[in-house]
């Protein structure tokens, strides 16, 4: 008889992890430190106004996956512990079981530890038990960020780089030095954990051992251990996962910190291509046309916002920072009139002005930040009277604020990326009125080429035709 297919033998791991998981009808509950997490999966919920309702709406289902957006790379660091551990606690009491996965960049910012020990803590309070170890595996094969030989990678310009030496880790909030990440624990720890401690299941533990060898590594490791996952691909992570399966059964329990493509291995989910505009044109409807919203200034997205322009068909409003920054309320109706009539006749391009405005200091340029934010959610908010047929976010932050305070966004499910591993399509299942079910598309400041705006901008356009 052949051997089964490469193919073939990944979707039989998929499917033996979701049996598992049907066997386990407990949450899987990501808590993502930022909206754009949700890269690499699809079918699954997102909840971004942290009630218990809405949770326990999107753990209605047995062995229900779903991204609990905590937006805590934005907060300090004490905050964000708080915040972790106050959805962990209204987790553990709809369902003691709750899977956690402290979901963060795959570029290694973000409160590692404060979370991991903000999440241990609320298990310990509520169980009488914290978990027996915390699994790091941080990468986003889709972006290129892989780790092998415990060394995390970044590809830029299609060359893989120790992450701690690319421009990720001189992050002014979160930066750091290792690549090695059991050295990068021990630096984030301050030297509370030895980097000697940390253990690691390699790639020829993964690849040669299998399932079983990862379950004996796991079943073997000190409680309280910190535990590398090496992985270059999705069928690594696949394999650790199996291990990790029969462990739980053999007792264990686990802690994940991860970036985007574990999510997918520990969901047992199949990938999915691209969405293009017959996908999305069962959603996209309205009477008007769509809405582009960009608030990020990094270099990439002025640039997109540029090429955008450029090809033209986008009636463009754009918001003036000074102006918001005056409190010239008059001029924010103003901006919002023109916005809803222009969505009546073409699709509108609404957009910060691209000088960057900051404060005398870290407080009052965090003031300017969040003014500009809340007038742009306020506006997308009346153009919903218009009923645009679709929305776009461009940035991180301006995405959430968009999503929570635009929109009225408290829970969506992921139908997929526009891109592999990029630009997810949020379909809203609760949310304001106007806004529900029309296609909302997160779109992270630093990700595509100078081009994908408006690819995305047209296929979405594209998809309106096929609505009609």
């Amino acid at each position: 008889m052949p051997e089964p297919s490469a193919h073939d033998a990944a979707a039989r791991r998929r499917q033996r992890i979701r049996a598992w998981r049907a066997a386990h009808p407990h949450p899987l509950a990501i808590l993502d430190d930022d909206p754009t997490g949700s890269q690499s999966v699809h079918s699954v919920e997102v909840v971004t106004v942290l009630e218990r309702d809405e949770l326990a709406a999107a753990f209605r289902e047995p062995a229900s996956v779903a991204f609990l957006l905590t937006n805590t790379r934005g907060l300090p660091e004490s905050r964000a512990a708080e915040l972790t551990e106050a959805v962990a606690r209204d987790l553990l009491e709809l369902d003691p079981l709750t899977e956690f996965v402290s979901r963060s960049d795959s570029t290694l910012r973000g409160h590692v530890l404060a979370e991991i020990e903000a999440i241990g803590a609320r298990r310990r309070a509520a169980t009488g038990a914290g978990f027996d170890a915390v699994l790091l595996a941080p990468a986003f094969f889709e972006a290129g960020r892989f780790t092998q030989d415990d060394v995390h990678y970044a590809t830029l310009a299609g060359v893989p780089a120790p992450v701690g030496e690319t421009e990720f880790a001189k992050d002014a909030t979160f930066g750091y030095r290792s690549s090695n990440l059991r050295d990068f624990l021990a630096e984030k720890s301050g030297g509370r954990i030895d980097a000697t401690d940390v253990l690691s299941i390699s790639l020829e533990t993964i690849r040669r051992g299998g399932p079983d060898a990862v379950r004996d590594l796991l079943l073997g490791a000190p409680s309280g251990s910190f535990i590398v996952v090496n992985g270059t691909e999705y069928s690594d992570f696949e394999t650790v996962v199996l291990g990790v399966q029969a462990a739980v059964d053999a007792g264990r329990t686990f802690l994940f910190r991860t970036g985007p493509s574990f999510v997918r291995a520990l969901a047992g989910i199949e990938p999915r291509a691209p969405l293009g505009a017959d996908a999305i044109g069962h959603l996209a409807g309205g009477t008007g046309h769509g809405l582009v919203v960009v608030g990020s200034h990094v270099s990439q997205t002025s640039r997109q916002v540029a090429a955008a322009r450029e090809r033209g068909g986008l009636h463009e409003v754009e918001l003036s920072v000074p102006r918001v920054v005056a409190g010239d309320r008059a001029y924010l109706r103003e901006r919002a009139d023109a916005v809803r009539a222009a969505l009546a006749d073409r699709d509108v391009l609404l957009f910060t002005s691209r000088e960057l405005v900051t404060g005398a200091d870290a407080g009052t340029s965090l003031d300017i930040a969040v003014a500009v934010s809340a007038a742009v959610s306020g506006v997308v908010a009346d153009a919903l009277a218009a009923r645009p047929a679709w929305v776009v976010a461009k940035g991180g932050i301006t995405s959430h604020d968009v999503a929570v305070h635009g929109l009225g966004i408290r829970r969506a499910r992921v139908l997929g990326q526009m891109l592999p591993g990029q630009v997810s399509v949020f379909e809203p299942l609760a949310a304001r009125e106007g806004a529900v079910g029309i296609p909302f598309v997160v779109f992270a400041g630093n990700v595509g080429d100078d081009e994908t705006l408006a690819d995305v901008v047209q296929t979405l356009h594209s998809a309106q035709l096929v609505a009609r």
